[in-house]
């Protein structure tokens, strides 16, 4: 199946109102956030039943479609609210709820039929027949298990119906655990990966010891710091989005609702320039290394993950978020501060447009009473920038990281 790649949707994640904003800004087609129920980042990336309405609003204000994660697995004395809350969800102008357990999907579907379910990656949907029960039930769009590889999604594809749309990930990380079913959590800590509150120890750094010697640990690399043996790498399918749009995949999901706002601003602008060919695929790709990320690698789409790498939980970026444009006046950039930057630095545009990277020197910083400043090391505060540049309010400015 041949399919542009500007008929496919550019889904970006949204834990929070400026990521929000930095995904509609820097060209979502559609945004997935989490509302006050049965979500799956509940600890920080969840938006109460005002902000949900309030966001959706914004979402179709640009033209954008909103879907809402209701992806955790439910207990038995939730079921029965789940009707009021889909009752919610589609009265807010959700485009899509985006479900894993079986019986809330069941719930959904018999009481608020017109709302659109979408089965979550957690539902673990990795075959044709599986895909064909999901359809049975009324569902409209399978979000595939990342295990999955690409013969493998061309062949659900061509067995369920048309009207039937597929969605993958194609950027960010990867549990340990198949497509996130881990308990891992609960068992180290109490906190359910699969109620929203994971620890994450699959990021932790672990040691060999041995039963018959306490208290004595050995690294599994002897570099004398330990490893994460657990932590996976980052999907990063940039340069592949026709082979998975030829697939059969119409959605291409970035994972990252408790990312930043930077974060989820230079990967959504590097994937829309991608999927637009607005920029070499060369260029798209080093600005994916602009955040901060573990080693990347193609997940399973090409069978199987990379063998013989160690220590992937070493983070690594080439930039900074240093300032975020609120506006100008008379000649001036007024930016709000994210990370320290000094006079005499140059900062950098995400770049929207063009081939190349539109630099800003920092020559002066002056602050609100109009004092000037050799720095910027506030958090959060108000600056004024002077700049010729005509930079828009909601662009970002980040700092090249000297190595």
């Amino acid at each position: 199946m041949q399919r542009s790649l500007r008929d496919c949707e550019l889904l970006a994640p949204a834990g929070d109102k400026e990521a929000l904003e930095a995904a509609l800004f820097y060209g979502a087609d559609a945004v997935y956030l989490g509302g006050p129920r049965l979500q799956l980042r509940a600890a920080r990336a969840g938006f109460g039943e005002e902000e949900l309405i309030q966001a959706v609003a914004r979402i179709h204000e640009k033209k954008k479609k909103a879907y809402i994660a209701v992806n955790s697995y439910a207990y038995n004395e939730e079921i029965d609210a789940v009707p009021a809350y889909a009752r919610f969800l589609k009265e807010a102008g959700a485009d899509g709820a985006i479900v894993s357990d079986l019986g809330v999907i069941a719930q959904i579907r018999e009481s608020e039929p017109d709302l659109e379910v979408h089965v979550s990656t957690q539902a673990n949907c990795q075959n044709w027949r599986s895909a064909q029960v999901y359809c049975s039930m009324g569902v409209k769009r399978i979000v595939l298990a990342r295990e999955m590889n690409l013969d493998q999604i061309r062949q659900l594809r061509d067995r369920i119906p048309d009207d039937v749309t597929i969605e993958a990930f194609i950027h960010g990380a990867m549990c340990v655990a198949y497509s996130g079913r881990c308990i891992l959590s609960s068992w180290l800590t109490g906190r359910s990966g699969n109620r929203g509150a994971c620890a994450q120890p699959c990021r932790w750094n672990y040691v060999l010891s041995e039963v018959t010697q306490p208290g004595e640990y050995f690294p599994v690399f002897e570099d004398g710091q330990g490893t994460e043996i657990l932590s996976s790498h980052d999907i990063r399918m940039i340069d592949h989005l026709q082979e998975l749009a030829d697939a059969g995949v119409s959605s291409f999901k970035i994972e990252g609702r408790m990312k930043t706002a930077y974060y989820v601003a230079t990967v959504v602008n590097a994937y829309r320039r991608a999927m637009d060919g607005t920029m070499d695929i060369g260029l798209c790709l080093a600005e994916t290394e602009c955040v901060k990320h573990r080693p990347y690698e193609t997940g399973f789409y090409y069978d199987h993950l990379r063998e013989g790498h160690a220590n992937d939980a070493v983070d690594t970026f080439d930039c900074t978020f240093a300032a975020k444009v609120l506006g100008r006046e008379e000649g001036m950039l007024v930016i709000q501060q994210r990370s320290p930057f000094f006079v005499g630095d140059v900062l950098e545009l995400i770049p929207r447009t063009g081939e190349g990277i539109t630099k800003i020197p920092v020559t002066e910083l002056i602050n609100k009473d109009g004092e000037h400043q050799s720095g910027a090391p506030h958090p959060m505060q108000e600056l004024r920038l002077p700049c010729d540049i005509p930079a828009e309010a909601g662009e970002f400015l980040r700092k090249r990281v000297c190595r």
